[in-house]
């Protein structure tokens, strides 16, 4: 929890964590922190999709044991599949050798079974952004994990302290938002919820720091920070190709041309799936229940036709 102090002063009383009277919590101490970080050897991935393949990725590359899960060996084979094909574009960019690439698979080990996890120091969930799913998922986890063992969802737009809640160790329990495809973006968003502690905030950005990252630390709140800005530009985006203002090729070449964007905000729709976008928008639109987060119609009508982008071979463009 953010108690409002100026980084840089003498922190407050509250910051102190001194425990509590009668007992309660220990101190936890710079040395402590720092064998937490250190701890970390392997990781638990929940989910071989396109984010759950890519943190492994990120993790196997810099000599982390991993262990990723998935509800099937079509699923964690497609994803293993996956990981192998992006290490073969780095060595042909030569980025990678080919020894490096089979020594990053060798690490990584595959499960159907939330079993498998037990020797994991921090499990990262990155299942669909759907709460009841990663609700369900994060209880089940409680039974199978010792319980020093750190949660963290890849959740985009969720409520972290509502997701450390239904946990049995909310101050285990953070957010990691890891950004789309993981082994290139170099931002991975941490999110405390009002019960994460000092530890296990200090202990994730390590690890972050570890994957080459550069994380930043926000509060929890609707969106964070990226896409509390991104996802409604998107929608905008929507907007206007509905009110026929420009085509899409137009309102992409605009964006990149006059605002110096990488990649228009309808193909970045199409590469985000307008699924998660219109997910993202009805959170916002019921957390703060401000009309400028409304979804665009078309966008909606785009999601029931099942026209979901890259994934579903047609989007915004057809693949």
């Amino acid at each position: 929890m953010d108690c409002g102090c100026i980084p840089g002063r003498r922190p407050c009383r509250q910051r102190q964590n001194r425990p509590q009277r009668g007992g309660g919590r220990a101190l936890r101490t710079p040395s402590t922190v720092r064998s937490n970080q250190m701890s970390i050897q392997t990781v638990g991935i929940i989910g071989a999709g396109t984010m759950g393949n890519g943190i492994a990725q990120a993790c196997a590359v810099v000599g982390l044991r991993v262990v990723m899960v998935d509800i099937s060996e079509t699923a964690v084979a497609k994803g293993l599949a996956t990981i192998a094909g992006s290490l073969d574009r780095l060595i042909k960019k030569d980025k990678l050798t080919a020894a490096q690439k089979d020594a990053a698979l060798a690490l990584i080990t595959t499960a159907t079974d939330y079993a498998a996890l037990a020797g994991a120091q921090i499990v990262i969930e990155a299942a669909t952004e759907n709460e009841a799913l990663k609700v369900r998922i994060l209880q089940q986890l409680d039974a199978q994990l010792a319980p020093e063992v750190i949660v963290a969802t890849n959740t985009s737009s969720i409520s972290i302290t509502k997701l450390a809640a239904a946990t049995q160790r909310a101050d285990r329990f953070i957010g990691m938002h890891f950004f789309n495809p993981v082994p290139m973006m170099a931002l991975v968003e941490i999110i405390r919820g009002l019960q994460t502690s000092d530890a296990t905030h200090e202990a994730v950005k390590a690890l972050s720091q570890r994957l080459g990252k550069s994380p930043i630390t926000v509060k929890n709140a609707p969106g964070f920070v990226v896409n509390r800005i991104l996802i409604p530009m998107i929608n905008e985006a929507f907007f206007v190709l509905a009110e026929g203002i420009a085509t899409p090729e137009d309102i992409d070449a605009g964006m990149k041309l006059g605002c110096n964007q990488p990649i228009g905000p309808l193909a970045l729709a199409d590469m985000i799936g307008l699924d998660v976008c219109l997910a993202v928008m009805n959170v916002y639109m019921a957390e703060y229940n401000d009309s400028k987060y409304r979804p665009a119609p078309l966008l909606k009508e785009m999601v029931a036709a099942g026209w979901l982008g890259r994934k579903s071979g047609r989007g915004v463009y057809t693949y």
